[in-house]
């Protein structure tokens, strides 16, 4: 069996017997109706446990709409002109709408980004900026003690509308919904103090009931108040499939629902070898884009086994903190625990890697040299089909396989 994965941008091959492999997840079959700009209007038409849009903005003069920075795949540009007719129609002008793209703690962006994001028509109607963490007000603190530190404009603002894309998140269970709200508007501080419940074992991908960090989350969006969100759904071309509106949980709730159709793939138990890749460029561009697939491919291998991770990397590790993270500790378990004595974000993401390890041994295939792979804690091999032919050697004839094209996409599931 010859079997095709992205690498960076190109594909490699890699071949093993038929009789080793137990299972290869693809996103799955959905039915799917409208897609692109049409779903949007069609779910602003049928919101989800709220009234439309067009109705809960009337007499609102100071809107402002929350939606994804660069690094994240949201079409914003494609959603933004239907919400903005919405709002018109409520008699909102275009004057009073500001649109505010979360950055978390990325990095700003240029205008010539911001056209790109938000289309150049809408950039033309309406005011487009940056949230900036340095203007932010105290709005309050969430029962597991996070402060609730919002840009200003998003918190003098008299209606807020939640935009972003949800997929599956390592440890806030999915994106979308409160999201935009925290760590989306929030302070570096406000971030930390969510993210430091990551370690908690049920913060993790897919989990959303009792998940600390999502419901620390959905604390903020409360406090904050949310008036509405428009979330979606991508495939793998990256088109709209699935649109929900509505109230920023129960709508948010169907489109997780909706995703786990598409992207949780079950598997009848967890294998010896895991091969994953991240989906070559640009999810491949850097160890810390790549990360997440990983992450979800660690729910496939058993305790013991292997996970071949396919990550081109050809601009190194990707984020100083964490690159200080990966080089900057003797053992890879001390990652862990310099995350419950001091959480940083950046080093969060070290530590997920480490947390991975612990459970199984990791090779990567890469464009570094294989000094610095070993110096950050992970085995080097040149090739996907040599790291495979050392795996299946280690376990044997009989050893289970489980492919992952998608890696950070699809969700292993054991039934």
């Amino acid at each position: 069996m010859i079997k095709e994965l992205k690498y960076g941008r190109g594909i490699v091959n890699i071949e093993f017997p038929d009789k080793n492999l137990l299972a290869t997840l693809m996103p799955n079959d959905v039915e799917v109706g409208l897609i692109g700009e049409d779903e949007v209007r069609r779910s602003l038409n049928e919101p989800i446990g709220s009234q439309k849009l067009s109705v809960l903005a009337q007499g609102k003069h100071n809107v402002v709409i929350i939606t994804s920075d660069i690094t994240r795949p949201v079409p914003s540009y494609k959603i933004l002109p239907a919400v903005i007719d919405e709002l018109n129609k409520a008699g909102v002008k275009d004057s009073e709408i500001t649109v505010v793209l979360a950055l978390g703690s990325h990095r700003g962006h240029t205008e010539e980004e911001k056209k790109h994001l938000v289309g150049e028509g809408v950039f033309a109607r309406v005011r487009c900026i940056d949230h900036d963490p340095s203007d932010c007000v105290s709005m309050g603190v969430t029962a597991a003690g996070t402060p609730v530190d919002i840009f200003r404009v998003v918190a003098e603002a008299d209606f807020k509308i939640c935009m972003g894309n949800i997929e599956f998140h390592y440890f806030a269970g999915y994106s979308g919904g409160a999201k935009a709200i925290m760590p989306g508007v929030s302070t570096r501080d406000a971030i930390q103090s969510n993210h430091r419940m990551m370690v908690r074992h049920e913060a993790c991908a897919g989990n959303i009931d009792g998940n600390p960090i999502r419901d620390d989350i959905e604390e903020a969006g409360r406090i904050v108040g949310i008036d509405f969100i428009v979330n979606v759904v991508l495939d793998a071309k990256k088109e709209i499939i699935k649109c929900v509106s509505g109230d920023s949980v129960v709508a948010h709730r169907a489109g997780c629902a909706f995703l786990d159709t598409l992207y949780k793939c079950y598997i009848p138990e967890r294998a010896d070898i895991v091969v994953v890749s991240a989906g070559g460029f640009p999810k491949d561009m850097n160890m810390y884009q790549a990360q997440k697939a990983l992450d979800n491919a660690k729910h496939a291998v058993r305790d013991g086994g292997t996970i071949i991770w396919l990550a081109e990397c050809t601009e190194g590790l990707g984020e100083h903190t964490f690159e200080e993270w990966m080089l900057g500790h003797e053992k890879s378990s001390d990652m862990i625990e310099h995350l419950h004595r001091e959480f940083k974000l950046g080093g969060h993401k070290a530590a997920a890697i480490a947390l991975v390890l612990e459970k199984a041994n990791i090779v990567l295939v890469s464009c570094y040299d294989d000094e610095f792979v070993r110096s950050v804690h992970l085995t080097p091999a040149h090739s996907a089909q040599e790291a495979l032919d050392d795996a299946l050697a280690k376990y044997g004839n009989n050893a289970s396989i489980i492919l992952m094209p998608y890696g950070g996409s699809t969700l292993p599931s054991v039934k």
